[in-house]
């Protein structure tokens, strides 16, 4: 199971993560790599992408519904940072 590990954070809950992603030169943004405490995840899939808030914690920019290692997490990019629901 990921552990989430609550650093960087400015709303309570809100984690901000470092993420490796591809950026085409059509503006198409994939992340593939999320940090989550000191381990890298590959992301396996990209199950969804649209523009979202998140639920828990308000906040708009797009929304990532990813697969990692069979588990499915929330991935927001807000403006130019990377958060996910802690």
């Amino acid at each position: 199971m990921l552990e989430l590990i609550t650093q960087d954070h400015d709303h309570a809950g809100k984690v901000y993560v470092p993420v490796w992603a591809y950026y085409s030169s059509t503006g198409q943004i994939k992340p593939l790599v999320v940090k989550i405490g000191d381990e890298n995840y590959t992301i396996d899939r990209i199950l969804d992408v649209r523009p979202g808030a998140s639920r828990k914690l308000g906040g708009c920019g797009i929304r990532y519904l990813c697969r990692i290692r069979e588990q499915t997490l929330e991935l927001y990019l807000e403006e130019n940072r990377w958060f996910m629901e802690g």
